[in-house]
């Protein structure tokens, strides 16, 4: 699940219905669990946050803090708990506990997990169902490692001796969900690889585990010292790929209740700057950020907007200008202003001429008009650099958006079929290969040559045999009618091909695909709702190697309206729906940036009369 890299697609707040719907899926998800314990993970005063994911995975967590549970479809019927949310609340799920550290370091190295790998209790295999979900844990640790469903039923294990896989793993300790989150979602994510652990059941269950390299020496806290010196053990960090960061200072004391203490308090870990010693924090106030909403305009009045882009809506300024240019790890809120609307901002901007803009009455939204080049603000600004790190997250969702829209290629190919396998086996050519329609010409005029079917009479007509002739019109004559005796050189061709069958191969950039039947169309049709509003719909797309969410998260930001994915009914594939009529911009959209060729779009205007 969490294998490959990830982008984010979007971020933002839950409404008051939406937190309370997670919430009662949570509960029917995990009836074990009190409600104490899901405030513990989700406060209820706190803003729930969900991120969205390419792969139409949902991530649910704090404001601010780490993402607590995932739902793998995003329709609250496959929704797991995240590690982090298992150091919070170990018992929130029932665990397996593996044998030794030779079995987790292939756990947290993406494996599923294998019967074989578990230490099974003395009074026997625990009671599953399958498709049930589970954790993972080290021996004498209460903080799992890994989340995932059971594959059979215990039952069922039990019958295949207990053996076989057990866990199908949907995510683990520093899979690309961990990474996304130390790289977007939380500054601070990173930094829990360096807490230092002083309980000596902690230090045992790393030390059991080969995964776990680098051990610190003794704490210079003398009460540290004094214990260390007692359990007679060091003191383990738990980093379980890498060696732990020697430069870090945040500790937390686990003595008491380990499970517990892991993760308390682990949305206030504050990080300690060793040149500076300053702690860095993440709360801004008002005047904070009014002044990061200036910058974060003017970075991107210098990088981003151009004058051939304006005029431009407000909300297309904020989504794909404003916001891509605040700081890593900072969440701009512009209710948090002291302006509270994006509105008033932009307006109060107009006001000292550096922007120009006008509201729209038709859209009721701002609009900017114009860019004050020469004014004292812009000019004296200098643009920021990007960071190595923000360069390189820029660059991957460049690399992947270059990928997206490769130079696309479509070739139509056949199998030989029952009817004209004799002749490809003729002339001694593998039949279970696929051809393009000239080099199935050429075999068949290979079999002519072959066969000296020439009219000697005549040198554009071909005499046909007992072969060619079933090759080409077996089973398509009727019955009573006469078999022709010769055909025209010039109709051979495409009526052998005819005759075979239809695939199609296509290729954007180092992906290929082949599939049976010749390529269906991309259907674009546009048609009135409720209130005499007109949407857009495009369907068909799947076959030309495009992303549902992908194209619909970039039509939203080409046409400045909302955007939605739904699936077909009664059918594979999904259709993506645009607000508006923009049916004609939506198809040569799609033959710019993608290459569609035109004979392969279908466009269909309901609204015309």
């Amino acid at each position: 699940m969490f294998k490959k890299s990830l982008e984010a697609k979007s971020q933002q707040r839950l409404s008051g219905a939406d937190r309370k719907k997670l919430k009662r899926t949570i509960k029917e998800r995990f009836r074990n669990a009190s409600d104490s314990e899901i405030d513990s993970i989700l406060p209820p005063k706190a803003e729930i946050t969900i991120v969205k994911l390419q792969n139409r995975v949902h991530l649910y967590g704090v404001e601010g803090g780490f993402p607590m549970f995932f739902d793998i479809d995003g329709r609250g019927t496959e929704i797991f708990p995240t590690v982090y949310a298992l150091w919070k609340v170990p018992d929130l799920l029932p665990a397996f506990i593996l044998k030794g550290g030779e079995v987790s370091r292939f756990v947290i190295g993406g494996a599923d997990l294998m019967f074989p790998g578990i230490s099974i209790p003395a009074q026997g295999l625990p009671s599953f169902a399958e498709g049930e979900p589970w954790a993972v844990k080290v021996p004498g640790n209460l903080a799992p490692i890994a989340v995932g469903t059971t594959t059979m039923s215990s039952t069922a294990a039990l019958k295949a001796g207990l053996r076989g896989k057990a866990l199908r793993i949907t995510h683990y300790y520093r899979d690309s969900l961990w990474e996304l989150v130390e790289g977007h979602y939380v500054p601070n994510a990173g930094f829990l690889e360096d807490v230092v652990f002083e309980d000596p059941s902690l230090s045992s269950a790393c030390q059991a585990s080969d995964s776990c390299e680098g051990v610190n020496e003794a704490s210079s806290d003398p009460q540290n010292d004094i214990s260390n010196k007692k359990e007679g053990e060091s003191v383990d960090v738990l980093d379980l790929t890498s060696e732990a960061n020697p430069s870090s200072t945040a500790q937390l004391d686990v003595s008491n209740d380990p499970a517990e203490q892991i993760t308390a308090n682990v949305d206030d870990l504050k990080v300690t700057d060793e040149e500076s010693n300053v702690e860095v924090h993440h709360t801004l106030s008002t005047e904070d950020v009014d002044a990061l909403l200036d910058k974060c305009l003017l970075q991107a009045l210098h990088t981003t907007v151009k004058d051939k882009d304006l005029p431009m809506p407000g909300s297309t300024l904020w989504a794909g200008h404003v916001l891509p240019c605040r700081p890593s790890g900072i969440t701009l809120d512009i209710k948090k202003s002291s302006y509270k609307k994006l509105s008033k901002w932009l307006q109060a901007k107009s006001s000292t001429t550096l922007i120009s803009v006008k509201e729209d009455k038709h859209k009721k939204e701002v609009v900017l008009n114009s860019v004050n080049r020469n004014h004292p603000e812009y000019t004296s600004f200098r643009p920021e650099k990007r960071q190595a790190e923000k360069s390189d997250q820029t660059s991957d969702h460049a690399a992947s958006e270059s990928r997206s829209h490769k130079t696309l290629e479509v070739a139509e190919i056949y199998k030989p079929s029952v009817h004209v396998n004799p002749i490809f086996a003729s002339v001694g050519v593998d039949t279970g290969k696929l051809f393009s329609a000239s080099e199935a010409t050429d075999i068949v005029f290979r079999y002519i040559e072959k066969e000296n079917l020439v009219k000697p009479t005549d040198k554009s007509m071909v005499v046909l045999d007992a072969i060619l002739c079933d090759a080409l019109f077996k089973g398509a004559i009727k019955k009573g009618s006469t078999y022709p005796t010769a055909i025209h050189k010039k109709d051979l061709g495409h009526t052998f091909v005819n005759r075979m069958q239809a695939h199609h191969v296509v290729t954007r950039g180092g992906e290929s695909v082949v599939r049976k039947g010749a390529l269906k169309n991309i259907q674009i049709m546009t048609e009135r709702r409720q209130g005499n509003k007109k949407v857009t719909k495009v369907s068909g797309f799947e076959s030309f190697l495009m992303d549902a969410e992908a194209l619909a998260s970039e039509l939203q930001k080409k046409f400045a309206c909302s955007t939605s994915v739904a699936e077909l009914p009664g059918k594979k594939g999904h259709e993506v729906l645009v607000q508006g009529g923009v049916i004609e911009d939506l198809a040569k959209h799609l033959v710019e940036q993608y290459g569609i060729p035109k004979r392969y779009i279908e466009v269909l205007d309901k609204t015309k009369k």
